[in-house]
């Protein structure tokens, strides 16, 4: 099939990939400008602009879609480049009706959730966050609305308990990688499904304030924002009054005072919350690398209170 594929993240990069290797024919890229990043803010294309012009493949980094000439190359890519379907994943632009109808097959998005819980931004974070045992991927028509069209494949893959928001995108990027494949192989035997109106949850996106973790939470919560914040923003504490990014951590059967620290060896810094308490695994000071509590305890020793 000829089609036009909007992406911007590895997730995104990993789907495209999986449609060139299955043999279709990607005749346009829609991604997102590129970004200033790295502490010299240089300005990065996204992975899949890289994978894109890798592979020859005309690339259109519009910052909006608003205005109609936006749409130019979307619409030569439609009547003269014989597309005949778009597939997005992870685009961050919010498509108009006007791009929507240009394909003649219409648009598909490859979601990371099972629709219709976590409609949004930041599913996979989400889903580790609020202690989902499963998530997936959903093939789904894309509607003006946010991601509440209708189904057409999804597939399910249970959260395990060590997952991070990192390790779970990598296994949700193959899996949606693999599934519109299948899709497209299928696409005119699907019948798509509305989504139901009950279970809808919406999965806002990941804000850096939300890093902050307070004691007074219980453990279990806590251990579930770490994992979910890890690699990004990164969940940050309050150790002896200054701020430490945590990144691995779990949550143990402790008590005491909020914030008070249990036990700090080289097992972890176990900190009472306030409900059980937290042991820190993997921190990092300000301007500093990931190290083990270990190694984090050499330089910065740290007594029960």
């Amino acid at each position: 099939m000829k089609i036009i594929f909007a992406g911007t993240p590895e997730f995104a990069a990993t789907a495209l990939q999986a449609l060139l290797a299955a043999g279709h024919e990607v005749v346009l890229v829609l991604t997102q400008p590129d970004r200033p990043a790295g502490r010299g803010m240089v300005l990065q294309a996204s992975a899949v602009k890289k994978l894109a012009l890798a592979h020859g493949i005309p690339v259109s980094q519009p910052e909006r879609l608003k205005d109609p000439v936006t749409h130019e190359p979307i619409r030569a890519a439609c009547t003269e480049g014989g597309a005949e379907l778009m597939v997005v994943a992870a685009y961050g632009l919010i498509l108009p009706q006007a791009v929507l109808d240009l394909p003649r097959r219409g648009c598909i998005n490859i979601h990371a959730s099972l629709l219709p819980r976590w409609r949004g931004a930041a599913p996979i974070q989400r889903a580790i966050e609020a202690g989902d045992a499963q998530t997936g991927i959903t093939i789904m028509g894309v509607e003006a609305g946010l991601d509440t069209g209708p189904m057409l494949l999804a597939a399910a893959i249970d959260i395990d308990a060590q997952d991070s928001a990192g390790s779970l995108h990598d296994r949700l990027a193959a899996l949606g990688g693999k599934l519109v494949v299948e899709a497209l192989a299928r696409f005119d035997e699907l019948v798509p499904v509305v989504q139901p109106e009950a279970g809808v949850t919406y999965a806002g996106k990941i804000d850096k304030a939300e890093a902050r973790l307070d004691w007074n939470q219980p453990a279990a919560i806590l251990a579930r924002k770490l994992r979910a914040f890890n690699p990004f923003p990164g969940a940050v504490v309050m150790l002896a009054g200054e701020p430490v990014k945590v990144w691995c951590g779990d949550a143990v059967a402790a008590g005491g005072r909020p914030g008070q620290v249990l036990a700090a060896d080289t097992t972890g810094i176990v900190v009472a919350c306030g409900e059980g308490a937290l042991r820190l695994t993997e921190l990092q000071k300000p301007g500093g690398r990931r190290v083990t509590a270990a190694d984090f305890l050499h330089g910065n020793p740290l007594r029960p209170d």
